[in-house]
């Protein structure tokens, strides 16, 4: 479903992706559980690109 909405985010004084990227997924998934396929939409930066954020995303989701 495909709705335009917010459903996580994350502000934080650092950059990193465990303080960022991978808190603001959580909490979507939180908001709004998966069950179908995920399209995560960035804005390029470098930790949505970062080995945390796959290794996260590909064993938890």
């Amino acid at each position: 479903m495909a709705d335009r909405k917010v459903v996580g985010c994350s502000l934080s004084e650092n950059m990193e992706a465990k303080s960022t990227t991978i808190k603001a997924l959580e909490m979507a998934i939180m908001n709004r559980p998966i069950t179908q396929q995920l399209i995560l939409h960035s804005d390029r930066g470098i930790q949505y690109a970062c080995s945390e954020l796959r290794k996260n995303c590909n064993t938890n989701w």
